[in-house]
């Protein structure tokens, strides 16, 4: 037996090892806007060898997995003591998710869990799941971690077992390590898409939020709102506005909702999010950019057309197929941007990007005009423009 052990154990620990020190590179040309990067950043085979095996002889003597790790997706970002740090969505086999810390010393490989995964304090009403954590390093000093708090929807009949309710979880930490949970948010309808700005606005907490009818559908919910709270240690919802709506026949008619907080630059706040659509193939997330007033940001003042950046490839492929979605990036003091992004539930992607491209995006591509002829004149006036310049 021991002969099987050890054999399997040097392999799964090279495998493990070759898959994290492998060295990224970007896929080019691209776009102009953003650099894909060639491979995933985190999948399920980052967990470490000693989450996933029992390394006791005595007790695993075939060195079989004991807690299988099934996605490594939807990370929450921040830059931490020099390290690109993202908070995790780790799916076990099990199907509960956890939240784990992962850093990587240049932000596009060689990104290595801490040992343990971040112990989450329960209210007392316990989750039943957790996930799609947002880092927000607050102005208060404190680091928010806003996330989505999932429990059964107890006014079903018996027999209904995937009726759920979400509500948004809030805790904070000084060190990622300890983290005190807050009372989740208060509000009038479900929240499973909740982001903090990371400064004070006219004295308060400001949220992002995505009012929903039930848990799947937006329903009645307009799309990305905003809400003032005067306490985050008792965070309620009074009043709640739309400052991104939903179009009809647009990348975001079904839903849309904030990503990770914007990144504050010169010329205003840069927003990431995510739209959703209905086609044959079921629902299709992609990411897209707006701005937002630097002295109202609830303000929308640029947003291109459809997506910036849409599923490809092996990223179409996964536990929910055809989805992008992201509550990360990490904006450096130089203005590269690192835009991380999951595909299909599954695993983590880098795009690289700088702050000035993307703001030269959002306001020298045109806005949707939400019908063909407007797409026709838009890219005519393209046409014409570049071809005076022969």
């Amino acid at each position: 037996m021991s002969n099987i052990f050890n054999t399997r154990l040097n392999a799964v620990t090279a495998e493990y090892e070759n898959l994290v020190t492998l060295k990224n590179e970007p896929i080019l040309p691209g776009n102009g806007i953003f650099e894909r990067y060639k491979n995933p950043v985190l999948t399920a085979g980052h967990a470490p060898v000693f989450w996933r095996y029992d390394l006791n002889p005595q007790t695993n003597p075939y060195f079989m997995e004991r807690f299988g790790i099934n996605g490594t997706f939807n990370a929450g970002a921040i830059k931490w003591n020099g390290k690109y740090i993202m908070a995790v969505r780790v799916e076990g086999n099990d199907r509960k998710s956890f939240f784990a810390i992962a850093e990587s010393p240049n932000g596009i490989d060689n990104f290595r869990f801490w040992d343990y995964p971040i112990v989450m304090p329960e209210t007392d009403n316990p989750d039943t799941n957790v996930y799609d954590m947002r880092l927000t390093a607050h102005q208060d000093g404190w680091v928010y971690g806003v996330f989505c708090s999932e429990r059964k929807d107890p006014k079903v009949p018996a027999g209904d077992l995937s009726s759920a309710v979400a509500a948004a979880g809030i805790a904070r930490t000084k060190d990622l390590i300890n983290w005190e949970r807050l009372p989740d948010l208060k509000t009038k309808s479900q929240q499973r898409n909740v982001v903090l700005h990371p400064e004070f606005v006219n004295g308060k907490y400001a949220l992002y939020t995505r009012p929903q009818d039930g848990f799947i559908d937006a329903g009645s919910g307009g799309g990305i709102g905003w809400a003032l709270i005067d306490d985050i240690t008792n965070a309620e919802v009074k009043e709640e506005k739309i400052i991104n709506f939903r179009y009809y026949h647009t990348i975001k008619e079904l839903k849309n909702g904030e990503g990770p907080h914007p990144i504050k630059t010169s010329k205003g706040w840069l927003h990431l999010a995510h739209g959703v659509r209905a086609c044959a193939a079921g629902l299709r997330y992609v990411l897209y950019l707006y701005m937002t007033d630097l002295e109202q940001p609830d303000k929308l003042i640029a947003e291109p057309a459809g997506h910036l950046m849409a599923p490809m490839d092996e990223e179409r492929v996964g536990d929910v197929s055809n989805v992008l979605f992201t509550n990360g990036w990490i904006a450096d003091d130089d203005g590269t941007v690192y835009l991380y992004y999951a595909s299909c539930d599954t695993r983590m992607h880098v795009a690289v990007s700088s702050v000035d491209r993307l703001v030269d995006y959002c306001f020298n591509t045109a806005p949707d005009g939400y019908r063909s002829a407007t797409s026709v004149q838009t890219l005519s006036a393209l046409i014409k423009k570049n071809l005076e310049l022969k």
